[in-house]
């Protein structure tokens, strides 16, 4: 147990946590820190596709956090929360180690939502961490080893066929990175690529439909056709039941199933059960139980506690949930607990969304500038790659790329 009471807390070691203490180190903050998550290695989302298909390596885009926080004061306790409470403001590991916290910065996300979609938590794969992209990749090369090495054309068929679920851009840019690096492996072990399958299975009649992307939505459409090998659209397709390697869904009020060894669930999220059991009542929340803040991210009955990203939603302001604003809350989370440790007041939280970037196969992307100019194929790969690698959070004492977002040249005013 840990009695002292001038800690500040950061649960959660995402974009909004991870960046809300690295702003705090560069800016000297005096209080101790302490950042809890119970994985060992930050993953830089946006980048995970980049990893799976091999053209930027683990300790780019999953740094671990020991490396990160090395020399910085920071302790780093790797550990799952199991309470909170704001009122005793308290945080509680397990039945012997908590801490006291003078702030706390809730950062926890929200987990993966299944829709109560009968065998989906269990059948499929997730792709949202270091474990997710070594795990779908240790898979699929064991699919094709087994598929080169069958003669029974159906087996080969169910082996080399890929199921992803949902169409938003983790859907969209999963499926393009599939559709690029699956027919290259497979070609490796003497194969022939046009017997792998990349199929995306979408309850909407549209990709990055009411997403921020939206405006990529015809680039990636062509992007899809025209990777390695097409990516099929299963679209008005609404998955009921997935069991070990069988995917079933309805369209058009007629039932039909897919036969894949690999499924892979990316649509959906759902509140995260930390925050689903803070003492603050419904109408403090939004629709999907994310808790309402002040324009300076507070909670409004808790000023000494910040929430930002997937679990937190400023009121008369709604900000979705991209990695850009992750990184411009955890500046301004960072400066709000630095102007109170200072006596001073905090400030309001302003957002600027910049444009979109995705990923569209192997050296390919889709940049939309502030809605105004859209760039595809290999330069906006290249404006991708430079703005995410100089985002990529680097060991707090080298913490100079992140202090400001979008520098390069391209992206300003």
């Amino acid at each position: 147990m840990n009695n002292s009471n001038n800690y500040t807390i950061i649960l959660g070691g995402g974009f909004v946590g991870l960046f809300t203490v690295l702003h705090l180190r560069q800016q000297n903050y005096e209080k101790p820190i302490i950042l809890i998550d119970q994985n060992k290695r930050f993953t830089f989302k946006p980048l995970l596709y980049d990893l799976l298909s091999q053209e930027l390596d683990e300790s780019q885009v999953c740094p671990h956090y020991t490396d990160l926080l090395k020399d910085s004061g920071v302790k780093f306790v790797p550990a799952e929360v199991q309470e909170i409470d704001l009122h005793s403001r308290k945080v509680k590991i397990n039945s012997t180690q908590e801490y006291s916290y003078e702030n706390l910065v809730l950062a926890l996300g929200n987990p993966t939502g299944y829709f109560g979609v009968e065998g989906a938590k269990e059948n499929t794969f997730a792709f949202r961490d270091y474990e997710d992209a070594i795990a779908l990749q240790k898979h699929l090369i064991n699919c094709l080893q087994q598929a080169i090495q069958t003669t029974d054309v159906q087996k080969r068929r169910h082996l080399l066929t890929v199921a992803i679920v949902g169409a938003g851009p983790s859907g969209v840019e999963l499926a393009a990175t599939l559709a690029d690096v699956v027919p290259n492996w497979y070609m490796e072990m003497g194969g022939m690529k046009e017997e792998v399958r990349i199929v995306i299975i979408n309850r909407g009649s549209q990709i990055l439909s009411g997403d921020t992307n939206k405006g990529l939505q015809e680039v990636a459409e062509t992007a899809l056709r025209n990777r390695n090998i097409a990516v099929e659209l299963q679209m008005n397709a609404s998955a009921t039941k997935i069991e070990k390697e069988r995917l079933e869904f309805e369209r058009n009020e007629h039932h039909e199933s897919l036969e894949a060894a690999t499924i892979i669930w990316t649509t959906g999220t759902t509140t995260h059960p930390l925050i689903e059991s803070l003492p603050i009542p419904s109408e403090k929340r939004d629709k999907k139980g994310r808790l309402q803040v002040l324009p300076t991210l507070q909670l409004l009955e808790f000023p000494y506690v910040f929430a930002g990203g997937d679990c937190a939603t400023p009121m008369q302001n709604s900000q979705p949930p991209l990695a850009q604003v992750a990184y411009q809350q955890g500046a301004t989370i960072a400066n709000n607990l630095k102007a109170l440790s200072m006596e001073n007041s905090p400030n309001d939280s302003s957002v600027s969304i910049r444009g979109s970037l995705m990923k569209f196969g192997v050296g390919e992307a889709g940049a939309n500038l502030f809605n105004k100019a859209i760039i595809t194929g290999e330069p906006a790969h290249l404006i991708r790659q430079s703005r995410y690698l100089t985002t990529l959070p680097t060991p707090v004492h080298n913490f100079k790329a992140v202090t400001e977002w979008l520098t390069d040249e391209i992206f300003s005013d």
